[in-house]
């Protein structure tokens, strides 16, 4: 199976919902998943003071495309903080976050995987 076809919509029709695992504070649209594949389109949220820790390090076996649409996230293993307009693109086995947002943090995300 692959994500399903959508014409344009308002994303505002999808409901937020929890994010598995540990944390707090994170909710997310998705706006177009593979389930068999595990790969998704989704807006992602972490609300004023979100902190990621109890997840831990993240390690995953699909790429991951992150805009940044508002706000801001501090990875706490690097010591940095990113803000809204900035985007990174992270390769299968790329080791990320965890991440803190203090006042919050919006970003658009695409999981895929790549044909061999």
């Amino acid at each position: 199976m692959s994500k399903p076809e959508a014409e344009f919509f308002p994303t505002g029709d999808v409901g937020w919902t929890r994010v598995a695992g540990d944390a707090d504070g994170l909710t997310e649209r998705i706006l177009a998943a593979d389930e068999a594949r595990s790969v998704a389109t989704r807006i992602l949220r972490f609300e004023p003071g979100a902190d990621t820790s109890p997840n831990g390090v993240q390690v995953h076996d699909f790429w991951e495309e992150v805009y940044i649409l508002d706000g801001a996230i501090h990875d706490v293993t690097l010591g940095r903080t990113f803000a809204a307009g900035e985007y990174a693109c992270r390769p299968p086995g790329m080791r990320h976050g965890p991440w803190t947002s203090p006042g919050g943090c919006t970003t658009f995300e695409v999981r895929y995987r790549a044909e061999p």
